[in-house]
């Protein structure tokens, strides 16, 4: 019987006795957090990993403990420049691997940010938006010829997709007031509908994607939010879970943290992950749209899956970054 696990399971509680020497797996955003985590735990059992990240020199500082582990277990580490907000950076990095032409079985997509001021790309793309979808999309598209037969992609989304919706007729808020988080979920829903689209055109060859939401983890993600504006969002969703007859919420490890993503990239049976929103090392459930629930509860929104709503997206991807895959 497979091991049953769940949301203080830790990464090293779903690899337990798992080994991949032979596997290459690619980790976007080892620069910090969750990243730098689910980059150590795979070198330490043995797989070779390529961490992505914007600030080479912040990722070298932060991944010390990586290559040790890796070094002591068989495993080996290296790192690669990859700007997520510069389309530019994205095909540079993208372009270097296919070069290269050395498969992955794996390709993590952690990267990201979260509740930024209103701004734009390099690309003129609203910030998250851009950085959270737009970059992984041309970066991954780009260099999924290189994901062996087998092979999975897992997009870190939030239970924040249910903030909102997409919105493909103004992406970049060029008619719609900002709202830092209302951004955020657009893109984290975005997130999930890449994963769906994205297994929908991959599974025939033996690729499977999913999102994965990794829980509330204090990380460096929530650098621009106000000071006590956490605090704030805490109270109000520990009042939406008392209403839920539920305990108040609790942060987890980081360890915790990325051990969903661990958990579908490795693990989870194909059939099981494969387009599909994973948290607490499990396939989520689907919440109706109009049911209000905590934003620690457990749940996906229907438009995050919809097939329809995901073609769409990918369709209008292509448009805003003038490139088809």
């Amino acid at each position: 019987m497979a091991n049953v696990f769940g949301a203080t399971s830790t990464t090293e509680d779903v690899l337990s006795g798992v080994k991949l020497d032979g596997k290459r797996i690619l980790v976007t955003g080892v620069s910090a957090g969750i990243g730098v985590e689910t980059a150590r735990t795979l070198a330490a059992h043995g797989a070779h990993v390529v961490g992505a990240a914007r600030d080479l020199k912040k990722a070298e500082a932060a991944t010390t403990q990586v290559r040790e582990d890796a070094a002591a277990h068989g495993g080996s580490f290296e790192l690669i420049e990859l700007d997520l907000s510069n389309l530019k950076s994205v095909r540079a990095s993208a372009d270097a691997l296919l070069a290269k032409g050395e498969p992955f079985d794996v390709i993590i997509a952690n990267a990201g940010v979260m509740a930024t001021p209103f701004g734009h790309t390099a690309d003129g793309f609203e910030t998250q938006f851009g950085t959270n979808h737009l970059g992984h999309f041309v970066f991954i598209n780009r260099i999924a010829p290189l994901l062996r037969a087998g092979g999975r992609l897992i997009n870190l989304a939030s239970s924040g997709h249910r903030f909102s919706n997409v919105d493909l007729d103004d992406p970049n808020f060029e008619r719609t007031p900002y709202e830092p988080f209302v951004a955020y979920g657009r893109s984290k829903t975005a997130n999930i509908l890449f994963s769906v689209e994205f297994d929908r055109r991959h599974k025939e060859r033996g690729v499977r994607a999913a999102a994965v939401h990794p829980g509330g983890i204090y990380t460096e993600l929530g650098r621009h939010m106000e000071p006590g504006s956490l605090e704030a969002m805490l109270d109000h969703i520990n009042q939406q879970l008392a209403a839920e007859g539920k305990g108040p919420f609790e942060f987890k490890t980081v360890p915790q943290g990325a051990a969903t993503s661990v958990w579908a990239g490795i693990v989870a049976p194909a059939e099981e992950m494969g387009g599909q929103y994973c948290e607490n090392c499990h396939v989520g459930k689907a919440v109706a749209d109009d049911v209000m629930i905590s934003p620690a509860s457990e749940g996906v929104r229907g438009y995050a899956l919809d097939p329809k709503n995901a073609a769409a997206l990918w369709k209008k991807s292509e448009e805003l970054v003038g490139e088809s895959f």
